[in-house]
C-alpha cells in the first residue's frame, strides 16, 4: 500500500465530491431529517429542564433556584397539583419546601425532603435538578447540609420521542455518507470506465478501495457529528460517543465497498441498498419502541454502535459501560476486513475478464 497514491485516489474523490448529487444529497438530508424531528417533537435548541416548586414558607431556596443557570423554575402553591403535573410530565422534577425548612437545616435537624421526576424526563436534566437541589440545601448552612434528598420517580419511565428517534437519525447520518457513497462511488467508476483507468496506473485496487473507505468514513464522521451537535447529544463523555461513531463509519464503509464491488450499475445498487437498507436500520426500532423485544437488533452489525452511543449520550453511560458492545463492534470490523479484501480481487478478476472479452462477430444482414 503506497499512501501517496492512497491519497491521490482521495484528493479526486473529495474535489469531486461538492459537484456529486449523491454526496450533497447524503450531508443534506440527515440534517434537514434533525430540524424536522427537533422542530415537531422537541426544541431544536435545547430546552431548559423544568422544575416545579411549591415553597410553604418562604424559602430563602426559593430565590436561589429562581437565579440557577440552564434551569426553568415555575412556581406553584398547591403541592397535589404539582404532584399530579410532574406525573404527567408537564415538569422535570418538583420540589415541595415545606414551612420551617430553612431553621430546620440550620439547626442541624435532618428534614424530609422529596425530589419528584418526571418518568419521561431526560437523564441528563435529571442529573442538573438533583445536582442543583442538593447544592441549594448545601449552601444553607455553608457545609454538608444535614438534609437527605429523596428522590422520587412519577409516572411511567420512558424518554421523549425525539430522543427515542435519536439512534436512527445517528444510523442514517453515518450510513448514507458513511456506507452508499463510497459504493455510489465504486460503482460509478465501473459504469465510466474509469475505474480501468486506474488500475492501469500504479495504483492497486486495494488503494482504491481504502482511498474510497476513507472517503465514507469522512463523510460519515461528518454527517454524525453534525447530527449530535444539533441534538446536543455529545453527553458527558463526548470522546465515548465519538468512538461509537468512528466505529460506525468504519463499518459502513465496509459495507459499501462490499455493496459497490458487488452491484454492476447504479439501479442494482439503489435497489440492493433499498432492500438491505430494512435490515441495517431495524436496530433503530428498539430505541425507538423500547418495549420490542432487542435480541433480534443482536444479530445486526449497526446495533454495536448505535447503542454505545445512545447509552453514553441519553441514558448517562460511561465508556466503561459499553466498552464491551464496543469490542464486538469493532471485531465485527476487524472481521469484515478479509470479506472486503477478497471482494477486491473478485473485481479485479471481473474487470480483467470484461476488458479481455472478444467483441461478438457481426451478423450477416438478412436479404
Amino acid at each position: 500500500m503506497n499512501p501517496n497514491r492512497i491519497w491521490q485516489v482521495l484528493r479526486k474523490d473529495l474535489q469531486l465530491g461538492p459537484r456529486s448529487p449523491i454526496v450533497l444529497w447524503a450531508l443534506v438530508v440527515p440534517v434537514v431529517m434533525t430540524v424536522l424531528v427537533r422542530g415537531v417533537f422537541g426544541d431544536l435548541f435545547g430546552a431548559e429542564p423544568a422544575l416545579g416548586l411549591v415553597d410553604e414558607g418562604r424559602s430563602q431556596l426559593t430565590a436561589e433556584a429562581q437565579a440557577l443557570p440552564g434551569v426553568a423554575v415555575h412556581l406553584h402553591d398547591d403541592a397535589e397539583r404539582l404532584r399530579a403535573e410532574v406525573t404527567d410530565g408537564a415538569y422535570d422534577a418538583g420540589l415541595v419546601l415545606p414551612a420551617g425548612f430553612d431553621d430546620a437545616v440550620r439547626s442541624g435537624e435532618l428534614p424530609p425532603l422529596e425530589l419528584w421526576l418526571a418518568g419521561d424526563s431526560v437523564p441528563a436534566d435529571r442529573a442538573v435538578l438533583t445536582a442543583s437541589v442538593i447544592d441549594l440545601v448545601r449552601g444553607l448552612a455553608d457545609a454538608q447540609a444535614p438534609v437527605s434528598v429523596d428522590v422520587v420517580e412519577l409516572g411511567e419511565a420512558t424518554l421523549p420521542l425525539d430522543l427515542r428517534l435519536l439512534p436512527l437519525l445517528v444510523l442514517y447520518a453515518v450510513a448514507i455518507p458513511g456506507g452508499f457513497v463510497p459504493a455510489a462511488s465504486l460503482v460509478e467508476e465501473k459504469e465510466r470506465g474509469t475505474l480501468h483507468a486506474l488500475l492501469a496506473s500504479p495504483a492497486s485496487m486495494g488503494e482504491v478501495l481504502v482511498a474510497k473507505a476513507a472517503l465514507g468514513i469522512l463523510l460519515g464522521l461528518l454527517a454524525g457529528t453534525v447530527t449530535l451537535a444539533l441534538n446536543d447529544a455529545f453527553g458527558a463523555q463526548p470522546l465515548a460517543v465519538m468512538l461509537a461513531l468512528t466505529l460506525g463509519a468504519v463499518m459502513m464503509a465496509e459495507i459499501g465497498l462490499l455493496l459497490g464491488a458487488w452491484a454492476q450499475d447504479t439501479n442494482t445498487l439503489f435497489a440492493a441498498w433499498k432492500a438491505g437498507g430494512i435490515i441495517l436500520f431495524l436496530p433503530a426500532v428498539v430505541f425507538i419502541w423500547p418495549g420490542l423485544p432487542s435480541w433480534p437488533a443482536y444479530a445486526l452489525p449497526s446495533y454495536y454502535f448505535l447503542q454505545p452511543a445512545f447509552a453514553v449520550s441519553v441514558e448517562g453511560a460511561t465508556l466503561a459501560d459499553v466498552a464491551v458492545t464496543l469490542g464486538l463492534g469493532a471485531a465485527i470490523c476487524l472481521a469484515l476486513l478479509p470479506v472486503v479484501a477478497a471482494a477486491g480481487r473478485w473485481l479485479t478478476v471481473h474487470l480483467a475478464a470484461g476488458r479481455a472479452e472478444p467483441a461478438s462477430a457481426p451478423q450477416p444482414a438478412e436479404v
